[in-house]
């Protein structure tokens, strides 16, 4: 289930707590005098410095005898931003063009067909979704289209109960098996490759935390991800912008493609975006859209990373879990704007690991986040957790 949870509120930075772990991109003309804004409403006052995350060779990733840990905590620690990326990985540019390339035609499949694939009972948490989420101003989102599916399993479970209780973790696929066959096909291919990559990632985030945790509750985040039946990717889609859409390039519609918030579930994997016009694959004209974060010492950043890299950002569920050693940060996406973003298409795909409905997650004695729903050394399965959050900030359950 792809839950956003509103950013949080972070505490005031210490003398200690610099932006000397970023990686700022070489400086451009003109940019030399840029410093990190702070984070505010606007967010928009100054330019915000673009940086690169923390990248992991793939190579390295797959050495299990390898100490990365300076590097899961350059990327994920307490100073981190959340994210970091993994290059050099066998196969992935192609299965990433492939899946991308078909975004544009589902999204302009006749309307009867689209409709066959919406899953309302899921809350469109399965199969296609146009106009079912609201944006921050409480109208509906029309400017993207999402296809949700499990790339491990079509069929999660068969008991009726739980596809009841957690219908959007326990719902079946829907493939346009007609009308698109070879969605299914690249989709599964993408998603099952960024979440083998992602339980690599989760392997060296756990030896990470070991060394400052000797008493750990939970079983750890790979094994965690590794039995679960909760995987989702999505597929997104953002319709052709209009010349009145995002006309001036000083609007401070800062999250106008994606909405402040943070990840729910444990470790979120985002391929790089694909612009198209006319459709022709082209760079992103607007050098000010793409992904911003809020970082820990409460600095607005503009993160970058390669077309052919993996980049994973930690959710609040491995936050509280780690006990605070791997930390989940806000982060939003800014649309293109300007009259050269006219006519321009985009698109992209996240997998969104977390554990089993089923899993009892442990807590930790300091949980530092949703302290009013969760207790010191107590246990809940994932599915009883995620009802709490949807009872808070959603109110979705009566």
């Amino acid at each position: 289930m792809n839950l956003k949870l509103p950013a949080k509120t972070a505490a005031a930075p210490s003398a200690s707590q610099r932006f000397h772990k970023l990686h700022p991109l070489p400086s451009s003309p003109g940019s030399r005098n840029r410093t990190a804004c702070r984070f505010s409403a606007s967010a928009m006052s100054c330019a915000p410095p673009t940086v690169r995350p923390v990248t992991i060779r793939f190579s390295d990733l797959q050495d299990k005898s390898a100490d990365l840990s300076g590097l899961i905590e350059e990327g994920f620690g307490p100073k981190g931003l959340g994210i970091l990326s993994v290059s050099h990985v066998p196969g992935f540019s192609s299965l990433r063009q492939n899946l991308l390339h078909l975004s544009p035609r589902l999204a302009n499949l006749p309307e009867e067909e689209k409709q066959k694939l919406e899953d309302p009972d899921s809350r469109y948490n399965f199969g296609w979704s146009h106009g079912k989420e609201m944006l921050e101003s409480g109208k509906p989102d029309t400017l993207k289209g999402s296809f949700y599916a499990n790339p491990v399993l079509d069929v999660p479970t068969t008991n009726k109960s739980l596809i009841q209780r957690y219908p959007s973790y326990c719902g079946r696929n829907i493939w346009p098996n007609s009308a698109l066959p070879e969605l299914e096909v690249a989709f599964k291919s993408l998603g099952q490759m960024i979440l083998n990559v992602g339980l690599m990632v989760a392997y060296h985030c756990d030896q990470y935390v070991s060394k400052g945790t000797q008493n750990r509750a939970d079983g750890g985040l790979q094994q965690t991800l590794l039995h679960s039946r909760c995987h989702k990717g999505r597929l997104l889609y953002y319709f052709p912008t209009q010349k009145s859409a995002f006309a001036k390039k000083d609007d401070d519609g800062m999250s106008s493609w994606c909405g402040w918030h943070t990840d729910h579930g444990s470790l979120t994997g985002l391929t790089w975006a694909m612009y198209l016009r006319d459709g022709e694959q082209i760079p992103c004209p607007d050098s000010a859209a793409g992904l911003y974060i809020k970082s820990r010492t409460d600095q607005l950043v503009k993160v970058v990373y390669g077309e052919d890299e993996i980049a994973y950002q930690i959710g609040e569920t491995t936050e509280i879990l780690s006990g605070g050693y791997l930390c989940a940060t806000p982060h939003c996406v800014r649309a293109a704007r300007g009259e050269e973003a006219s006519g321009l298409e985009r698109s992209t795909f996240a997998l969104f690991m977390q554990p089993d409905w089923n899993e009892v997650l442990k807590f930790p004695e300091n949980v530092h986040i949703h302290q009013e729903l969760i207790k010191s050394n107590s246990s809940l399965t994932f599915g009883e957790y995620t009802e709490k959050l949807l009872d808070k900030y959603y109110h979705l359950r009566s």
